[in-house]
């Protein structure tokens, strides 16, 4: 199958979007598929990069570090009728989301949509939410996912809001999937793992808390950094180290130094890709608030190196951590520090078994296989939605002129 992925986000912006496209592509080549990528220009972008076409884009608002597709309809399409697309499979509900719309309708052929992203939090960074608002996302959202012959949502929390939302057409919940070696990384030595917490002056007897996206107001690592006082004065040792960049970090780092954190919590900055597993393997436990994700793939890189989970749950979360061993969810901010140190004095061994089950489950294996099976389903229902759409012309053509001959006769 010859597929194109249409999307305003991808390598060399890093984002988690940008990594599930990725990691889709490149599970669907192994099993003899062929995609084509169809995204933005981008100043840092290599120049020989192979079966991806970019188009015009200017930075996103409020989001500089992204861009959006501005035009290219025309160059989309001639492109995409040379390459003979089968199926196109849209990333976002903006510029290139609609030109991928636009072709597949063109060329009539499939188009699948995978809805990434919660907009209702982050209307706060569109002009403060003054501009666009939660009726607008909702109206939006189910013009274009209701144009879609099938929507992928990576959790049930996205099928959910979809459905509030008025859409009707087939959803299927397909997280994305991790590739699990990365993380798992039988390589990453004991001293590998020492040397990183003495460079974060961590003794191995002090508890590691490990926070690692993105740090905006969203992810909501200020819940963490409250909870701290109540965990330290049950676990005076323990220490929060938070991974990351984002336009959230400087006021965070005030709001540690008005606490009189400092000697418990250190903002480690961006670190490189090849470098993040040390992280989790170093860590004791992985910690979140976060309350905007649809999935969140830090949650399985964390599970995939062996690091137990103390995060704010959703159903998502409450499904992936079926066992105590994998960590514990909380309900509210107010309720971290209190069941951080009740999973802490526990003291739950880790389960081979357990973590074994779950490398399957949240395999960038698994997630082509299901999304393949997706594919091919969406093919047949759209193949028989157009066969009933050809039926229903037919017999209206047929309608008027039967009306027509009766008044000839008459």
């Amino acid at each position: 199958m010859k597929i194109g992925f249409f999307t305003d986000t991808y390598f060399p912006q890093v984002s988690g979007v940008a990594t599930s496209i990725k990691t889709l592509k490149e599970e669907l080549e192994k099993k003899g598929h062929k995609v084509y990528i169809f995204t933005t220009t981008d100043p840092n972008a290599a120049l020989d990069e192979e079966d991806i076409i970019r188009m015009p884009s200017v930075p996103f608002v409020s989001f500089k570090d992204r861009r959006i597709v501005v035009r290219g309809m025309v160059y989309a399409y001639l492109i995409a009728k040379e390459l003979e697309l089968e199926l196109i499979h849209t990333h976002t509900e903006f510029g290139a989301g609609m030109l991928g719309k636009m072709v597949g309708k063109k060329m009539q052929i499939p188009v699948i949509h995978t809805y990434h992203t919660m907009y209702e939090d982050y209307l706060h960074y569109i002009a403060n939410g003054k501009v666009l608002r939660p009726a607008h996302v909702k109206y939006l959202s189910r013009i274009f996912a209701n144009h879609s012959t099938g929507v992928v949502c990576p959790s049930e929390r996205v099928i959910d809001t979809l459905r509030g939302y008025g859409v009707v057409s087939p959803m299927r919940i397909i997280p994305t999937g991790i590739e699990v070696d990365k993380f798992r990384r039988p390589d990453i030595t004991a001293e590998m793992k020492k040397t990183l917490r003495q460079q974060l002056a961590i003794a191995d007897d002090q508890p590691m808390l490990l926070s690692l996206s993105r740090i905006s107001y969203e992810k909501n690592i200020q819940a963490i950094i409250d909870g701290m006082p109540e965990i330290l004065a049950s676990i005076p040792e323990a220490k929060l180290v938070i991974v990351g960049k984002g336009p959230h970090k400087e006021k965070l780092e005030e709001k540690v130094a008005d606490m009189q954190l400092s000697d418990h919590i250190y903002f480690v900055g961006e670190v490189p890709n090849d470098e993040v597993a040390i992280y989790y393997h170093a860590a004791d436990y992985f910690v979140s608030a976060s309350t905007s994700e649809t999935q969140g793939l830090t949650y399985t890189e964390a599970m995939a190196a062996g690091t137990p989970l103390v995060v704010e749950g959703n159903d998502y979360l409450n499904t992936l951590i079926d066992d105590p061993s994998l960590g514990v969810t909380y309900q509210t901010d107010q309720d971290f520090a209190r069941t951080f140190i009740d999973y802490v004095q526990k003291q739950i061994p880790a389960d081979p078994e357990v973590l074994r089950r779950k490398m399957y489950e949240i395999s960038a294996l698994r997630f082509g296989e299901t999304m393949l099976s997706f594919y091919h389903d969406m093919v047949a229902y759209y193949e028989t939605t157009e066969l009933e759409k050809e039926t229903e012309q037919t017999l209206e053509k047929f309608k008027v002129k039967l009306k027509a001959f009766r008044r000839t006769s008459e």
